[in-house]
C-alpha cells in the first residue's frame, strides 16, 4: 500500500510531523535507524530551554508560541509532564565577546519581547546578584529576564508525539536504516536495509544525518559539531539551585569567547545540575563523532567556564554526555521543498535552537505536506538563500 507521506527521521521534528499527518487522518509511514527518542543524535540530554521572545529573530516567536500550545495540548493527551516553567535569565554586556547564534541576541531578544508585548524585566548587576545569586555577574553586566520562559523535557516530548502517532495509525518503523531516496512520475521510493517504499510526499528530518541523504551541492550547507552537556554537583547548595528558585539562563561571557548556559537541579541533589558552553569550530559526522566525554573535558569545562561564573556548582562531574548539532552558514531553519524533487520536505530547523519550535515545525509540515502550504510564515527558511 502506498502511504500518503514517509517521514525518514523520528526525532524532534519527524515524531511532531509523524503525529500531525496521522492526526488528520493521513496514512503515514516514519522510518528511523534507531528507536527514538535516543541518545545518538540532538534530541536527549533531559532538558532543553523554551523561551518566547527569540533573541535569532522575529520570525521564531509565532513558532515557540504555537508549539508552547502544542506542549500543553499533548501533556493534556497523555499526561505526561513535558514543559516547565522556571523564568529564564539571559545576561550580557556591552563587553562580551561571545555571540548567541546570531549578532546582538540580547537586544534582539528585548525588541521581540517588546514587538509581541512578552512579559520580561531588565535587570542591572545588582538587581540580578540580589535575585538570582546563582550567578556571579560583573558590574557592567546585565540581564534579560522573562518569567515565562522554562524548560522541555525533548526524550518525553519524541515520545508524546511518537505515541499520539501510533494512537493515530501512523506505523513506526525503528532499527531501519535508509539508503537510498529517488523520485519518479511524482511518486517518492525510500529504500532501507529492510525494504523499499512508496509514497506520495516526504519529509526528510534527520538532523546530523542529513548531509548523508542529500546531493553534495545541497549537503555543504549543512555543517555537523559535536557539543557536550555537563552535570555538575549540587548537594552542598541544592537548596540554590531547586527549579523554584533558579531559572533556565544564558550567559554571554565578556572574559571568554563562550555563551554558557544552563539549568537548575531537575533531579534532586544527587542528580547535578546541567551546563553547556557551543562550539561550532571542530566539525564530525554521525559515523565519526566521539561520543564518549573525557575527564579532561569535565576539569576544562569547570575549571575555564563554570566555576568562576556559577560558583556554587562543584568540580565534581555528575554525568556528561555528547550531541550533535547541524548548524547552516546564517543559523537559521531549512524548511523547505527539496529544489529539483517538489514532493520531498527538507527540514532542518536546528542549528543549536530548535528543539523549542519542534511542535509548530511538526504541524507546518503536515500542511505543507497536505495542503501545499503552511499557515505559519516560513518565507525565512528557504534553502534557496543559499543557492543564489
Amino acid at each position: 500500500m502506498m502511504a500518503d507521506a514517509i517521514i525518514v527521521g523520528l526525532g524532534a521534528v519527524g515524531s511532531a510531523a509523524a503525529y500531525q499527518l496521522a492526526k488528520r487522518g493521513a496514512s503515514v509511514l516514519g522510518i528511523d535507524r534507531y528507536s527514538p527518542p535516543h541518545a545518538l543524535g540532538s534530541s536527549h540530554g533531559d532538558t532543553r530551554i523554551t523561551r518566547r521572545a527569540i533573541g535569532e529573530g522575529l520570525q521564531y516567536t509565532p513558532l515557540v508560541a504555537r508549539s508552547n500550545e502544542i506542549w500543553r495540548e499533548l501533556e493534556a493527551q497523555t499526561g505526561a509532564d513535558l514543559l516547565t516553567v522556571t523564568g529564564g535569565l539571559w545576561i550580557s554586556s556591552g563587553a562580551r565577546k561571545a555571540e548567541t547564534h546570531v549578532k546582538n541576541f540580547f537586544d534582539n531578544t528585548l525588541a521581540a519581547a517588546r514587538r509581541f508585548g512578552i512579559e520580561h524585566d531588565l535587570l542591572d548587576a545588582a538587581e540580578i546578584r540580589s535575585a538570582f545569586p546563582q550567578f556571579e555577574v560583573a558590574d557592567n553586566e546585565v540581564g534579560y529576564y522573562e518569567p515565562g520562559a522554562g524548560f522541555l523535557r525533548p526524550e518525553a516530548c519524541i515520545g508524546a508525539h511518537l505515541s499520539l502517532a501510533e494512537r493515530h495509525g501512523a506505523q513506526l518503523q525503528r532499527n531501519e536504516t535508509v539508503e537510498a531516496i529517488s523520485c519518479a512520475n511524482g511518486i517518492v521510493s525510500v529504500r532501507t536495509d529492510r525494504g523499499q517504499y512508496e509514497a506520495r510526499h516526504l519529509v526528510i528530518s534527520v538532523g546530523p544525518w542529513l548531509p548523508e541523504l542529500l546531493e553534495a551541492d545541497l549537503a555543504r550547507h549543512f555543517t555537523i559539531t559535536r557539543q557536550v552537556l555537563y552535570w555538575f554537583d549540587v548537594s552542598a547548595t541544592f537548596e540554590r539551585f531547586k527549579p523554584e528558585n533558579c531559572p533556565v539562563w544564558i550567559w554571554e561571557l565578556q572574559d571568554r569567547r563562550h555563551v554558557i548556559y544552563g539549568f537548575p537541579a531537575i533531579d534532586g541533589p544527587a542528580g547535578g545540575a546541567k551546563v553547556a558552553t557551543e562550539q561550532y569550530v571542530e566539525t564530525t559526522t554521525p559515523g565519526t563523532a566521539r561520543r564518549e566525554v573525557s575527564s579532561a573535558e569535565m576539569r576544562e569545562m569547570h575549571a575555564d567556564l563554570v566555576a568562576s561564573h556559577v560558583p556554587g556548582l562543584g568540580e565534581r562531574c555528575v554525568k556528561a554526555v555528547s550531541c550533535l548539532y547541524t548548524a547552516t552558514p546564517d543559523f537559521h531553519f531549512v524548511i523547505d521543498r527539496h529544489p529539483r524533487l517538489p514532493n520531498v520536505i527538507i527540514a532542518s530547523p536546528c542549528s543549536g535552537h530548535g528543539f523549542k519550535h519542534s511542535a509548530a515545525v511538526g504541524e507546518a509540515l503536515a500542511q505543507m505536506t497536505l495542503e501545499g502550504e503552511s499557515t505559519m510564515d516560513l518565507s525565512s527558511f528557504k534553502l534557496e538563500r543559499f543557492l543564489r
